[in-house]
């Protein structure tokens, strides 16, 4: 018996009960079609496109309006149960992955009544974090430097955030500080080349398994080679630029497919994919072409995404980050920039690491390095700010300003 796609079907029922509460929710499936008789069952076509989207959408709109003739009219269904081929497989829904596992354990089937979320006034920025609580979030570079900032920073807010990394002992590791800091599951490992297309799909096929889609991608991920035009090869400026450039459009394609699933629903729900950009994407960088050049074009992909995208409420910005100077690619002792910058001698008159490090803060007004704070306030504004997208928003001190 083949298996379920769950990246075709996971973000449509998901999209259903984003509809019905307006609020996050987290689907656990389980491939069993011993869900029982109270569940809402659909069936799925042979073959999936985007025509399929609308029509799978749209019966399950209508067999919801059945499933609520015999149950309640507000009511909504414990269990999803998606046929095709002679394959199935169970949707459960829960607030917390913790809990959606739970009810698919037990199966338990009881129509899903959460209690109802507390509305905020649209003019409030009070608590700007809390606009993450529940949410689903995946970030790529995940397990360490920027990337691993961001996690903790979601996870701190209250999201469920998938730690998206080719160094997945340095993710799992994360995964499990942060599930045993917060007592229940916030956190899953998976693994990720975002350079090569198959890697990228089958991640997002294994969050669609797992929560059944997403509210937030953070495309992190990058790599920089700093070397003079005259002197760099072709293989490691096209390194940089699968990771950096090629990397993004993949994060993009694969997340924003299924995104559109999810929206086909989810009318009034938002999503977001957020590139952690760079201040290298908004001028020149001496010496550093490659990387400036695919922030720069990344820059040009968010604008295009954004144009397309928004026709299914994705919204997709950039933000674009001074010199992370704490992070291991600058502090590291052995090969961070500071050592590699005071070797070269690219910093006049420097004599010590220090030296390199407090010329690099005189360039920034505010004096000091972007910090993953800096970054996370910049995520809470683009997730929170509906009426914005195809944005570049530095985060840099004063040091690059917008004209």
């Amino acid at each position: 018996m083949s298996d379920i796609d769950h990246s075709f079907a996971a973000p449509i029922v998901r999209g259903l009960y984003l509809e019905e509460l307006g609020r996050p929710v987290v689907l656990a499936s389980s491939d069993s079609s011993e869900a029982g008789v109270d569940a809402l069952t659909i069936e799925l076509p042979a073959a999936f496109d985007a025509a399929a989207e609308a029509n799978v959408a749209a019966g399950l709109k209508v067999a919801l309006a059945a499933w609520r003739g015999k149950k309640g009219a507000s009511a909504l269904p414990g269990c999803v149960l998606v046929k095709s081929s002679g394959a199935s497989a169970a949707y459960w829904p829960g607030l917390s992955y913790d809990e959606a596992k739970k009810r698919a354990d037990s199966r338990n089937l009881s129509p899903f009544a959460p209690v109802a979320k507390e509305t905020i006034s649209p003019l409030s920025a009070a608590g700007r974090s809390s606009i993450m609580e529940g949410r689903v979030a995946l970030v790529t570079g995940g397990a360490q430097g920027f990337g691993e900032e961001i996690v903790r920073g979601l996870a701190a807010s209250g999201a469920i955030v998938y730690i998206a990394d080719l160094n997945m002992a340095g993710a799992e590791k994360l995964s499990r500080t942060l599930n045993a800091e917060a007592g229940k599951t916030i956190s899953f490992p998976v693994s990720v080349n975002v350079s090569d297309e198959a890697s990228v799909a089958a991640m997002f096929a294994a969050v669609a398994a797992s929560t059944g889609c997403l509210d937030l991608v953070v495309s992190n991920a990058g790599v920089l080679k700093a070397f003079s035009v005259l002197e760099q090869d072709v293989g490691s400026f096209k390194f940089v630029t699968d990771v950096n450039y090629v990397g993004f459009m993949l994060i993009a394609k694969h997340s924003g497919l299924l995104l559109r699933r999810q929206a086909r629903l989810a009318t009034r729900w938002t999503t977001d994919i957020i590139q952690i950009n760079s201040k290298s994407g908004l001028e020149g960088s001496n010496k550093n072409g490659s990387y400036a050049g695919s922030k720069f074009g990344g820059i040009g992909l968010v604008q295009s995404f954004a144009l397309e995208l928004v026709a299914y409420n994705i919204k997709v910005n950039a933000i674009c980050p001074g010199n992370f100077l704490n992070g291991p690619l600058w502090s590291d002792p052995e090969k961070g920039l500071f050592v590699q910058y005071l070797r070269s001698g690219k910093v006049p008159g420097a004599k010590t690491v220090e030296d390199v490090r407090k010329s690099y803060e005189g360039k920034v007004p505010m004096h000091r390095g972007c910090e993953g704070a800096d970054v996370m306030r910049a995520v809470y504004y683009l997730v929170e700010q509906e009426y914005e997208t195809g944005q570049a928003l530095p985060v840099t001190g004063g040091q690059v300003m917008l004209s």
